[in-house]
């Protein structure tokens, strides 16, 4: 086996569903082992933004949400999406102040995510954010979010 090498062979491709936040497609193909199949793509279009809020009390901020997909309430950290051409911290400053009114000082890019990658090409991008200044925060016509903050070790237990 290389490294570098793709051993999957791609026959033929179709996209099967498309809107402004996602497309589908699916791939006729041969895989490493020779088998044929099919394989389907989903390609998120924004980059997932995530942002671990702490405050100087060493609190985690978090957001609270139903999520339609999972069929339940969710406490997450603020994230949001970054279309294309829009500079990641510049997405994730605004994701920040939309979800929770918070503003930040100090910013530090903790890492970069593949989430889901046997199915998906979602990139994801993480953030710190500290020194904190409360505002009011404008959701989007699809959040109802609530907004808490927990000492730094319970969020550690919640994940």
């Amino acid at each position: 086996m290389v490294e570098n090498k793709n051993p999957w062979i791609v026959k033929g491709e179709k996209s099967i569903y498309d809107n402004v936040w996602i497309n589908v497609t699916e791939y006729d193909i041969i895989n490493p082992s020779g088998g044929k199949g099919i394989y389907g793509k989903v390609h998120f279009k924004n980059t997932a933004i995530g942002i671990v809020v702490m405050d100087d009390e060493q609190n985690i901020w978090l957001v609270g949400q139903y999520r339609f997909v999972l069929n339940e309430y969710s406490w997450e950290i603020p994230e949001g999406g970054c279309p294309e051409g829009e500079d990641y911290l510049a997405a994730a400053k605004r994701e920040l102040l939309e979800e929770t009114g918070l503003v930040a000082q100090n910013w530090r890019q903790l890492m970069k995510l593949h989430l889901s990658n046997s199915v998906t090409d979602e990139l994801s991008i993480m953030f710190l954010a500290t020194q904190l200044e409360e505002k009011t925060p404008s959701p989007e016509e699809t959040e109802q979010l609530m907004v808490k903050k927990i000492p730094f070790a319970e969020a550690v237990k919640m994940v």
